[in-house]
């Protein structure tokens, strides 16, 4: 199975099997704290590009080397006098090749890289995204989106500028140094050896003290991505911001968060500056004693002009060359602190994975079952304990009680939005825990109490409930949903942009465009969650009309503190502290005392109700 992942990187998920993807997601997590290793998996995918990019800084760099043993020859020959002018103009023609030949290997390399480096930062936000969307939802309940998705930038970001300066600061200046010491050896071995010696201990010095500055740069990422978070967080509530007059206030938090952000990149920068000062000292001594170790050389006699020339620029090579590595592996320091601050969190392991062995779900009517389910959310004491409650197919069951009673932890197990510690939940005799997810939600249709809306036109928001359907459908639903009227309305009808979560469309509008998403789905399980709380009275009687028609030859279960809306249901289920403590039909439960006699009579706001009895019952006082 991994080699077939290996194999096709680029194969969406939804064509490969559980155990691929299972497989491909464990590949991606094992470099949460690796994240070189990271960077390296998605340069593998592109060896030949990135081959060519390593030869032509290898060759280009080689040529520049070369070009300045051709200047020592062409000094030579011009020392030689007037009277040679053939290997005067063929150290000329030598030079001027090299020089080309250096500058045409660079665009050759660049023009390369600028495909093969794009090319590896969309690989990897292509699956950072489809990895980040595997989380449970516990994961995004304790993250603000804006940071997840500064990350993924920012290791986009990181990747690209590290492959950059590896290419063109790191691996130029290493050659160059590597290749200068072995050309000095042809003048002067000792000098050579010194050389060496003096760059193997300056780079090593600035290496360790650039790794001692690691926490900084791990701080100013850190920092930077929670600038993103809280600018994302205020932006997406600015009409709560607005509704409270606290612009200034979230002015004055996001410019501290700003300043918090400032002082870590300071800190992160002036580190940097203190080892680049240090390095620029250490060079400019280095140099003037190699260039006085030249001129000493020839008033010996023992060096020709030429070799001056070639082992003064050699030795600037060098002593640069090292001071340009030192500083670029310090930038790289700092782009992998981020890239690893990036990694670690959107890699980390997925929460509710598919089992190895996960089948599809085969929904046939729709019988659910709750079988002694126990679930508490992280952290808090079990809010089902022991819950029991079956379902058969086709049955209409709302679910009534105080808040917290659990009515909400219901439909989230059912959907698998988390796993419950205990118990079993089946739909059709199936444990959803050992289905897939995909084919468990692709059973169930949702007409939630907070809609979601993406930032799409009205018929996309709509067709997301089944994108292959036709346009003929899509209409279709928005006309039992009661949309028609409004969505015509609009300047753009159908092709017309909701906004961030439909904040161009009024509350009623956003909770008709769900159900008719919710009708397109045309799945065997709904689930309403104050699917008309929106509604005013006209539009919630026309929309009640559209569910009942929706809810034929379904099983429908629904939470409603409108308790009008579940009259014409087979059975209500009320719910207290996470169980079940009345069922029956709403006839049944209204002439009976209990937590929906007493809910249905604050809503009616009737001095009485008939008591079984015959006695009448001050619903204000019940």
């Amino acid at each position: 199975m991994t080699h077939s992942v290996l194999r096709s990187p680029h194969e969406p998920l939804e064509h490969l099997t559980v155990a691929e993807r299972n497989a491909r997601n464990a590949k991606l997590s094992s470099y949460a704290n690796r994240p070189l290793a990271f960077l390296l998996s998605y340069i593998r995918r592109h060896p030949v590009a990135h081959a060519i990019v390593l030869a032509s800084v290898f060759a280009a760099v080689g040529c520049a080397l070369a070009s300045q043993y051709a200047i020592k020859h062409l000094i030579d020959v011009l020392g030689m006098g007037r009277n040679h002018p053939g290997p005067l103009w063929a150290a000329f023609a030598i030079l001027v090749g090299l020089i080309a030949a250096d500058n045409l290997l660079w665009r050759v390399g660049g023009w390369v890289a600028a495909h093969a480096f794009v090319n590896v930062t969309g690989d990897l936000r292509r699956d950072l995204f489809q990895y980040l969307s595997g989380h449970a939802p516990t994961y995004f309940a304790e993250r603000q989106p804006g940071t997840l998705a500064s990350r993924i930038t920012a290791t986009s970001n990181a990747v690209y500028t590290s492959e950059n300066t590896m290419a063109w600061n790191v691996l130029p200046p290493c050659i160059a140094v590597i290749g200068a010491i072995v050309m000095t050896i042809t003048v002067n071995p000792v000098m050579a050896g010194c050389l060496l010696l003096c760059s193997a201990i300056l780079a090593l010095v600035l290496y360790r003290l650039a790794g001692r500055g690691s926490s900084r740069h791990q701080n100013f990422a850190s920092k930077a991505a929670a600038v993103d978070g809280e600018l994302v967080d205020v932006i997406s509530n600015m009409s709560l911001v607005r509704a409270f007059g606290m612009t200034f206030r979230e002015q004055r938090r996001f410019g501290a968060t700003v300043k918090a952000e400032m002082d870590a990149r300071q800190q992160s920068l002036l580190y940097l500056e203190r080892l680049r000062l240090l390095h620029a000292a250490i060079t400019a001594l280095l140099s003037a004693g190699l260039l006085g170790w030249a001129l000493w050389l020839w008033n010996q006699g023992r060096a020709t002009s030429g070799d001056i020339v070639l082992v003064s620029s050699l030795g600037f090579t060098i002593l640069h060359g090292t001071r340009d590595l030192a500083v670029a592996l310090v930038d790289v320091t700092q782009h992998v602190a981020r890239l690893a601050e990036a990694v670690k969190t959107l890699l980390e392991p997925h929460g509710m994975p598919d089992r190895e062995n996960a089948t599809e779900l085969m929904a046939k009517g729709g019988r659910v079952e709750f079988e002694k389910v126990t679930f508490a959310y992280p952290r808090r004491r079990p809010i089902l304990d022991h819950f029991d409650l079956q379902i058969e197919a086709g049955q209409r069951v709302g679910l009534v009680g105080k808040s917290g009673a659990g009515k909400s932890t219901v439909l989230a197990l059912l959907q698998r939005f988390y796993d419950a510690q205990g118990g079993s939940i089946k739909i059709d005799g199936q444990d959803i825990g050992s289905v897939t997810q995909d084919s468990l939600r692709h059973s169930i249709a949702l007409v939630p109490q907070d809609i979601a809306l993406f930032h799409r036109t009205v018929y996309e928001n709509i067709a997301y409930g089944r994108p292959e359907a036709s346009r003929d459908e899509v209409y279709a639903a928005a006309r039992e949903a009661r949309c028609t009227d409004f969505i015509e309305a609009m300047p753009e009808g159908f092709d017309t942009i909701v906004g961030d979560r439909g904040v161009k469309l009024s509350g009623g509008q956003r909770q008709r465009i769900a159900i008719a998403r919710a009708i397109l789905k045309n799945a065997p399980i709904l689930l309403l969650d104050e699917a008309t709380s929106a509604l005013d009275s006209a539009s919630e009687e026309a929309i009640q009309q559209a569910l009942d028609r929706l809810m034929v030859g379904r099983t429908v279960i629904a939470i409603a503190h409108r308790l009008s809306t579940l009259q014409n249901f087979d059975r209500i289920i009320v719910m207290s502290a996470g169980k079940v403590i009345d069922d029956g039909t709403p006839e049944a439960l209204r002439n009976r005392p209990g937590i929906y006699r007493d809910l249905l009579a604050k809503q009616h706001g009737k001095s009485a109700l008939p008591h079984p009895g015959g006695h009448k019952v001050d619903e204000r006082v019940a």
